[in-house]
């Protein structure tokens, strides 16, 4: 009986010091996961924030589209429907 209660104590410290050092590592993992996320929360709130400046076509830009457009299909590289659909396109944008 005495080697069974040795072989249980046994099992039972090894178990617990098997549980104490997973726990351990665990908590300095998590640390330096919690370290990681800081250090990039703050460079991300350091970096200045750039708005994008909405694409605006002047009426230029669409005039020389539109004449880019009639020359194609003059040329016969764009059917009328096709020259139709992306005049609305311009003309809309």
């Amino acid at each position: 009986m005495p080697g069974l209660l040795r072989g249980i104590a046994r099992t039972a410290v090894i178990a617990g010091t098997a549980t104490t050092v997973s726990n351990r590592v665990s908590r300095r993992q998590q640390g330096r996961w919690a370290q990681q996320d800081q250090a990039a929360q703050q460079q991300q709130d350091e970096q200045p924030q750039y708005q994008e400046q909405p694409a605006t076509s002047s009426t230029d830009d669409k005039l020389a589209q539109l004449k880019q457009l009639g020359e194609l299909k003059d040329q016969g590289v764009l059917t009328d429907e096709e020259f139709q659909q992306q005049k609305s396109k311009i003309l809309n944008s």
